[in-house]
């Protein structure tokens, strides 16, 4: 265990039993988007499961984002015994996910920063882009540069309000090995990793692997289970609830409680669909991470033991919209409810 992680685990430790506190459990808010849910909505969600943590991942969920009304959230929260967790989108300038509605790239990150401390959020979740980002002029060597300049531009006023950015492994985009290294170039005494197990399974690496290369550095995580196997073109993965899928989250957790104890364990529960991923296509190939050839063996390995699995469905002739909602609260509830069963959690939660 490296230093980091052995006094991140010291302090975790229970004051009085000596034994090890729980892990944190939480939700982030794209598990019922379907909701349409504001952050008051959100927050009153969180404290009727019982969960530790609310990881809000969009801006778009604040009715305001004036330092007062996002205090008073932060009040509400605090009142229900809820940490708040604050999240954006891509602050990566050059990157085909980067949106102007909040400016510029350092304009956005500035207002992240803003909210954050008057949210009382630890870290502002940020991302890069997606496996697009792998195609463009540079490939994502020069995307991780351009945000790294972003990053740094902004040092200061993230020191200054006391906390930290979060990176997130997000839709393809990177692989660990290379969020590791904007990490690392950036500088890891303010920014780290929003943990994601699902897109990890994206980047054709599996979530213990993502886990032992990034966990030193994790701040919060998005987690999902996932399922894998082969298919014609290649390997097909669909994202399931916890404990539904083919990660071996026993194992899981007692690693991750060894090198980011402190880190909550919110849910993500992005389900009900396949997506192939043609391994053998030229095009394909041609954009995914080198150096990183046990990466895919073991992934390979993995993939070979799943079997296929059918996407959800919406009963036919309801209503698709209640359907779904029902759907994605059923989901994250099932996911809450099998995390608890491996002692995640430190409020008692009974239905």
């Amino acid at each position: 265990m490296v230093m980091g992680a052995a006094a991140g685990a010291a302090k975790a430790m229970g004051a009085n039993t000596g034994e090890p506190a729980k892990l944190a459990l939480g939700y982030d808010n794209y598990a019922v988007r379907g909701m349409k849910w504001k952050a008051p909505a959100l927050i009153d969600y969180a404290a009727k499961m019982k969960v530790d943590s609310l990881f809000i991942s969009d801006l778009d969920a604040f009715e305001s984002l004036d330092d007062a009304h996002l205090i008073e959230l932060r009040k509400r929260a605090e009142g229900k015994g809820v940490k708040l967790t604050l999240g954006t989108w891509s602050v990566c300038p050059t990157s085909p996910s980067f949106k102007d509605k909040w400016g510029t790239a350092d304009e956005h990150l500035q207002l992240g920063i803003r909210a954050t401390k008057a949210l009382g959020s630890p870290v502002l979740r940020v991302i890069l882009g997606s496996a697009k980002d792998r195609k463009t002029d540079g490939g994502i060597e020069a995307r991780i540069a351009d945000m790294v300049a972003v990053l740094k531009r902004n040092k200061e006023r993230a020191v200054d309000a006391g906390m930290k950015i979060a990176v997130e492994n997000h839709a393809g985009d990177m692989h660990s090995m290379e969020l590791k290294s904007l990490v690392e170039a950036a500088g890891p005494d303010y920014v780290g990793v929003n943990l994601d197990s699902g897109n990890a399974v994206w980047c054709l690496e599996t979530p213990q692997q993502n886990l032992e290369n990034l966990g030193k550095y994790v701040l919060t995580t998005s987690l999902r289970d996932s399922a894998v196997w082969k298919s014609e073109h290649g390997v097909t993965v669909q994202w399931t609830a916890m404990g539904e899928g083919m990660v071996d989250w026993k194992s899981y957790f007692k690693r991750f409680a060894e090198l980011c104890p402190n880190a909550a364990v919110n849910i993500e529960t992005i389900s009900g669909f396949n997506r192939e991923f043609p391994l053998n296509s030229d095009s394909f190939k041609s954009a995914q991470p080198e150096g990183a050839p046990g990466s895919m063996a073991e992934f390979s390995q993995w993939a070979a033991t799943g079997t296929p699995r059918k996407p959800w469905q919406a009963p036919k002739g309801g209503d698709r919209k209640k359907a779904e909602q029902g759907y994605q609260l059923d989901e994250l509830e099932r996911s809450l409810t099998y995390c608890r069963s491996l002692g995640l959690g430190r409020r008692k939660y009974t239905s």
